[in-house]
């Protein structure tokens, strides 16, 4: 697999260790891109540091952003302190 450039829907299956119809699904959804040969997927292996390195979206931020904000509010003064042991 070293030399080859580019890997089978059912070796990154592996490597993410999900399900083959779960890479399916992410091709099919944008999240992964990958090259069609018949009735099958490529995907290269140049891409993997950004099938690896997903970035958030603008909601998954805000959402996180919300969350923070709420952990602060309630358990701000519980987090200060134990910051300072």
């Amino acid at each position: 697999m070293k030399n080859k450039r580019f890997l089978s829907t059912t070796e990154l299956a592996k490597i993410l260790k999900i399900s083959r119809v779960a890479v399916y699904k992410k091709i099919k959804r944008g999240e992964i891109e990958a090259i069609k040969v018949g009735r099958n997927f490529i995907i290269d292996k140049k891409l993997l540091g950004s099938i690896f390195n997903e970035e958030l979206t603008k909601k998954q931020k805000l959402e996180i952003e919300k969350s923070v904000k709420k952990t602060i509010k309630e358990y701000g003064e519980t987090l200060r302190l134990l910051g300072a042991s």
